[in-house]
C-alpha cells in the first residue's frame, strides 16, 4: 500500500470532508481512502474517447458524422 500526503488543504474543506466522514460513520481516513478509490476507477472522458478511437481504428467505422448527428436528432424527439 502506497501512503498519500496533500498538502495545503484549505480548513473549510478539511471541515467539510471531516463532516462527511462522521455522518457515513467513517474515520476522515477511511472516507477519503473510499473516496479516492472510487475516483480511480471511475473512466475519465479522456480515456473514454482514448477507448472510442481505439475501437474505431480497430474495426472500423461506416457512418458519417452527419448519419451520426442525424441519429441523435432522432432519438431526442
Amino acid at each position: 500500500m502506497t501512503t498519500i500526503t496533500v498538502r495545503n488543504v484549505p480548513d473549510e474543506t478539511r471541515d467539510l470532508l471531516a463532516a462527511r466522514a462522521k455522518r457515513a460513520g467513517q474515520s476522515m481516513q477511511e472516507y477519503l481512502r473510499r473516496q479516492l478509490i472510487e475516483i480511480g476507477a471511475a473512466e475519465d472522458q479522456g480515456e473514454f474517447w482514448d477507448r472510442v478511437e481505439e475501437s474505431v481504428a480497430r474495426h472500423g467505422s461506416t457512418l458519417s458524422t452527419e448519419d451520426i448527428l442525424a441519429a441523435l436528432d432522432e432519438g431526442r424527439r
